[in-house]
């Protein structure tokens, strides 16, 4: 199921530790920068190294341009915009239309579904790239496999058994009730558990615990890999450590070890796998396993494989390649490419701590709400919950929004 659900949040990341910072501060290897900027074409122009003598890759990254994952299909066969037509697009993109621009009768659902104004969201300028995959060439996601596909259609039609009482669907035309045929509440609503673990935002139209709600209203939002967001970067000897500010407050910390440690024991399973990296001349290189199957990336759960090439091309760009790689949901690996401008550590000086729920109570009163709900239908003195709308449904915004980067 697609639905519209722009929140680009860029909360700035700031100096994590005054002392650490004046630690391990770029040190430039004596005239190694001068050296770097008189040889033309050198990939490299100004080869920054820690006090320890490797490549430094510390700072404040972002990525600053609006790029889609794949490439949209008029734009086949097309790698690079022009400037005039980056030009063009971001006058188009200008006038898009967010969930602030919504008109719905004041106190209805549509009213208060995905209600963030603007200052929560933005519209980033278009980048030159016509999508963030440069492998395969087409710029597409690979095919998934039959056993992915399967999955995906069990699920859906879980969600959509959920939702064909939702009073909702029946007076709007919106993406997220598309395919809702109505009826009553399905018996599907009281099974115990969805047919496979739930990790899309707003997926179910159920709040019977936590793990009907996806990972981002969960506040386990983050996940690898991520192209959007501000990336900290910290590095020490033996390890380089990044944090990562994305969605909503769900920032998190990731350390990677250099050492030359071999990977977890593969019955280990983390959230965000477990790395291992090395240094290949001026380029990081990071290996990455042993992912939760309570994760998901485009379909990859446990048997996803990540192989990042992070290398700085100049003093104030970072370049970002990762291939991506699971047998199991994708027909061969694909490789996606996006370069990162270095913010100003001054102007993000102030440290804002990840909150996602205010008081880590959210998911608390979502879960006590819905109690209530079926007391009150119970009592005879409210609908029946399964005729709410619980996956920001009927808000106004389609798939056809009139995005050209779609």
């Amino acid at each position: 199921m697609k639905r519209r659900f722009v929140a680009a949040i860029g909360v700035a990341v700031s100096v994590m530790a005054v002392i650490a910072l004046l630690k391990l501060s770029p040190v430039p290897v004596a005239g190694q920068a001068q050296a770097a900027t008189d040889q033309p074409g050198s990939a490299v122009k100004a080869a920054l190294k820690t006090a320890w003598g490797e490549p430094d890759l510390q700072g404040i990254w972002a990525n600053e341009y609006a790029t889609p994952l794949q490439r949209p299909a008029r734009y086949a066969n097309k790698e690079f915009f022009t400037e005039e037509e980056s030009a063009e697009l971001d006058k188009q993109r200008a006038g898009l239309r967010t969930f602030s621009d919504r008109n719905a009768p004041r106190g209805t659902e549509q009213d208060v579904a995905g209600a963030y104004n603007a200052v929560f969201q933005s519209i980033r300028p278009t980048g030159r790239r016509t999508s963030l995959i440069v492998d395969p060439p087409d710029g597409r996601v690979p095919p998934l496999t039959p056993e992915v596909q399967k999955r995906r259609s069990e699920l859906r039609e879980f969600q959509l058994a959920l939702m064909q009482a939702v009073e909702t669907c029946k007076t709007t035309q919106d993406a997220s009730c598309a395919g809702v045929k109505h009826g009553p509440p399905s018996p599907r609503f009281e099974e115990r558990a969805a047919p496979h673990y739930v990790t899309a935002f707003a997926f179910l139209n159920r709040a019977d615990g936590p793990e009907d709600f996806g990972l981002g209203e969960r506040c386990m939002g983050g996940s690898l890999p991520d192209f959007g967001g501000f990336r900290r970067i910290m590095q020490s000897p033996g390890s380089v450590s990044i944090f990562y500010d994305v969605g909503q407050g769900q920032g998190w910390s990731r350390t990677i070890p250099m050492n030359g440690s071999p990977h977890l024991p593969s019955h280990v399973r983390q959230w965000w796998g477990d790395s291992r990296g090395r240094w290949e001349g001026n380029t990081l290189v990071v290996d990455v396993t042993n992912f939760t199957a309570k994760t998901d990336f485009q379909g990859a759960r446990e048997n996803l494989h990540l192989i990042e090439r992070w290398t700085r091309t100049d003093a104030n760009t970072l370049e970002y390649v990762v291939t991506i790689e699971d047998r199991t949901t994708w027909t061969k690996p694909w490789t996606i490419k996006l370069e990162m401008g270095r913010q100003p550590d001054q102007a993000n000086r102030i440290y804002y701590e990840p909150r996602c729920h205010d008081g880590n109570a959210g998911m608390v009163g979502l879960l006590a709400g819905a109690r209530q709900e079926e007391k009150a239908f119970a009592a005879g003195r409210g609908p029946h919950p399964a005729t709410k709308c619980r996956v920001i449904c009927g808000y106004g915004l389609t798939e056809e929004d009139g995005d050209p980067l779609r």
